[in-house]
C-alpha cells in the first residue's frame, strides 16, 4: 500500500512538472532516439536551472536519451532544484571509461523523481568475468558532497559497477528505488554509502550481483526499512579496515527487510589487518530470510587470496550490535556466525527472538571471540 501511494505521488509530480513550465530537455536540443548524445542538452538545462534565483526544475519526457559521462555541478543559487524524469537515460554501449557516469556534486537541496538509468554494463561484465585487463567499471549514479537530497522512484538497471553511490553527503532520503542486474554481474552493488550521515533508504527493491546495500567507512545515522533484497550478497557493513585511519560506522538500523536467495543476510565484514576502526550501535530487526546462505554473519577474517594480510588480526572493534526478531530459512547449516578478531573481540552482541532453520531442521551457530546476551527464543541455540 505504501509503495502504491509512493508511485501515485511520483506520477502526480511528473504530471505537474510537465504542465508547470519546467525546463524540458527537448527544448535544449535533446533527442529521444537512443542514438544521439544528449550530454550537452542535459548540462545546458542544468546550467539554466542551477543559475536561477527562484525554484526551478528540469523535465525529461518519455523516450530513450543517450547521455555520455555527465557531471551536474553546484552550488546552485537556490536550494530547491527538482528533476522529473519520465524517460530512460542510457549510457553508451561498451566501456564508458568514466568512473562516474551521472554525478551530482556540491548541491544543497535538490530532488529527483522517477526515471530509469540504463548503464548497459554487459560488455564490462564480460570483460571482468573473462579475466581480461578491464578499465574501471563506471558507477551509474553518484551523489557527492551534497546535502538535503531526495531521490524518489528512480530505477537503475545493468550498471557497469555500483548502481548508486552516496559519498560525503548528509540528509539523503531514497524512496521506492528499483535496482536490477543479473545475479552473476560482478561488483554491481545496489547502493553504497561512504562518509555520509543521516541517510534513509525505504520502500525499495534491489536485485543485483553484489551487495544490495553496502556501508563503508564514515557511515553514520542510517535507516534502511521496508526493502527487498535478492538476489545479491545481502546488506553489508564493510568491508572495513583495509587502510589506516578509516572512520568508523555507527548508528545504523536495518528494519523490515526481506532477503531471498542471497549469499548473506545482514553482514559485518572487516579485513584481517591491524588497522584500527569501529562498528557500534547497530540494530537489525524484523527481518525475514528465504534461502540465505549466511543469514547472520560477522566476518573479521576477510583476506581475499591470503594476500597482504596473512598472520594479522583485525583492528576493527565491533560492539553493541542487536539482532531482533529475525526468522526464516538458512541455505547452510551455520545460520549464525560470529567470527571475531582475537585482538579485538566482539562485545555487546544481543540476540532477541531469533528463529532460523536449515532444511526444516535445527541449524547451528558459531562463535569465536564474541560475547553478548540472549533473550526470548533463540534458534539455533546461541553460542554467545
Amino acid at each position: 500500500m505504501a509503495q502504491t501511494m509512493s508511485l501515485l505521488l511520483i506520477l502526480l509530480s511528473l504530471s505537474l512538472a510537465a504542465s508547470n513550465g519546467a525546463y524540458n530537455v527537448i527544448d535544449f536540443g535533446a533527442k529521444p532516439d537512443g542514438v544521439s548524445d544528449n550530454k550537452k542538452a542535459f548540462l545546458d538545462a542544468w546550467a539554466k536551472v542551477c543559475s536561477s534565483t527562484q525554484s526551478a526544475s528540469i523535465y525529461v519526457p518519455p523516450g530513450k536519451f543517450l547521455v555520455s559521462e555527465a557531471h551536474f555541478m553546484g552550488p546552485c543559487k537556490q536550494n530547491s532544484v527538482e528533476i522529473y524524469i519520465d524517460g530512460t537515460i542510457v549510457a553508451p554501449s561498451g566501456y564508458t571509461s568514466a568512473p562516474k557516469w551521472i554525478l551530482f556534486q556540491y548541491i544543497e537541496g535538490f530532488s529527483i523523481f522517477g526515471g530509469t538509468l540504463d548503464g548497459q554494463g554487459q560488455s564490462m561484465w564480460n570483460c571482468r568475468t573473462s579475466g581480461s585487463n578491464c578499465s574501471e567499471a563506471s558507477t551509474s549514479f553518484t551523489i557527492a558532497q551534497s546535502k538535503d537530497v531526495k531521490i524518489q522512484g528512480l530505477t537503475s538497471v545493468n550498471s557497469e559497477g555500483f548502481h548508486m553511490l552516496i559519498f560525503q553527503s548528509s540528509g539523503v532520503t531514497m524512496q521506492n528505488i528499483q535496482i536490477s542486474a543479473p545475479s552473476n554481474s560482478p561488483n554491481t552493488d545496489g547502493i553504497h554509502l561512504q562518509l555520509s550521515d543521516h541517510v534513509i533508504i525505504q520502500g525499495s527493491n534491489i536485485k543485483t550481483g553484489d551487495d544490495c546495500i553496502s556501508m563503508g567507512a564514515g557511515t553514520r545515522n542510517v535507516l534502511i526499512k521496508d526493502t527487498y533484497c535478492g538476489p545479491g550478497h545481502g546488506i553489508s557493513i564493510g568491508s572495513l579496515g583495509s587502510i589506516a585511519h578509516e572512520q568508523g560506522v555507527q548508528n545504523v538500523t536495518v528494519s523490515s527487510v526481506v532477503f531471498r536467495d542471497t549469499t548473506n543476510g545482514v553482514r559485518i565484514k572487516t579485513w584481517e589487518k591491524h588497522y584500527q576502526g569501529y562498528v557500534q550501535f547497530i540494530m537489525f530487526q524484523n527481518i525475514v530470510m528465504y534461502n540465505v546462505s549466511n543469514p547472520i554473519i560477522i566476518d573479521q577474517r576477510y583476506c581475499p587470496h591470503n594476500k597482504n594480510c596473512p598472520n594479522q588480526t583485525s583492528g576493527v572493534k565491533i560492539s553493541n550490535v542487536i539482532y531482533s526478531n529475525i526468522r526464516g530459512y538458512s541455505d547452510t547449516e551455520v545460520a549464525m556466525k560470529f567470527d571475531c578478531s582475537p585482538s579485538n573481540p566482539c562485545q555487546g552482541i544481543s540476540l532477541q527472538d531469533i528463529r532460523l532453520t536449515y532444511q526444516n531442521q535445527q541449524a547451528k551457530s558459531f562463535c569465536d571471540n564474541a560475547s553478548g546476551f540472549n533473550s526470548g527464543t533463540i534458534t539455533p541455540p546461541s553460542c554467545l
